[in-house]
């Protein structure tokens, strides 16, 4: 659980029409590349990770076996709630034997299936929740109070005001006088007749451009103070 809150912020939620999720990712130093922090699983479905990324590739190859397998027994895609649930299993699994560590990675789902949008958040400890929306992460109460604050209006959001909405939400994530970039930002999007897609670098510019006229994109008021020097590199 204590990698899970020192990983980067990622934040997950969702209207009536499409499944959004957020993340800042991190880089080991100036001289390196920023890590993936949102991994595309199938047509239909997208994960963020916050924690040890190692754990998390793992897992998203497993997930991505499942669905798979059940695509190909079946012939449409997996249901969300199906394999989160055996995803939750899998955690679960590792905290009753001696012969595997616990995986140190929370895990946000964001899909949209044949019974709609869905986001459901998962814990090393094996348990699942669905959401309309929430926040895991190092500095992520602050995204989860915007998001707490904002939720009723999700549902009948369009597909960029429900990004405006996590590009919001994640502001408040950023540590100490950093801004939210288009480096460090990702975006992962689903919908209704729409595949996940993945927004960065040139392709997030405009959203972050339109951020910065409303005066939002600064990550120096945080309602939340947490330590960041001990925070893992993830």
């Amino acid at each position: 659980m204590e990698s899970v809150k020192q990983g980067s912020a990622c934040i997950a939620l969702r209207s009536s029409t499409h499944s959004v999720i957020g993340a800042l990712k991190r880089s080991v130093s100036e001289l390196s590349s920023h890590q993936q922090k949102i991994l595309e699983i199938d047509d239909h479905l997208g994960i963020g990770i916050a924690g040890l990324t190692a754990d998390a590739r793992t897992l998203a190859k497993w997930m991505r076996n499942e669905c798979l397998n059940h695509k190909y027994v079946y012939g449409t895609a997996m249901p969300t709630g199906r394999l989160a649930t055996d995803l939750a299993d899998r955690h679960q699994r590792t905290t009753q034997t001696y012969v595997r560590r616990p995986y140190g990675v929370g895990l946000l789902l964001a899909s949209f299936d044949k019974n709609g949008p869905h986001v459901y958040q998962t814990c090393p400890s094996g348990n699942v929740y669905e959401c309309y929306a929430t926040a895991i992460g190092a500095r992520s109460q602050s995204g989860r109070t915007y998001l707490e604050k904002h939720h009723e209006g999700f549902d009948g959001c369009e597909r960029d005001e429900l990004i405006m909405h996590a590009l919001r939400a994640l502001v408040g994530c950023v540590s100490g006088d950093a801004e939210l970039t288009s480096e460090n930002g990702s975006i992962g999007v689903v919908g209704k007749d729409e595949k996940f897609t993945l927004i960065e670098h040139a392709e997030l510019q405009p959203y972050l451009d339109r951020l910065e006229l409303e005066g939002g994109n600064n990550g120096g008021d945080d309602e939340e103070e947490e330590k960041e020097e001990d925070a893992m590199e993830t």
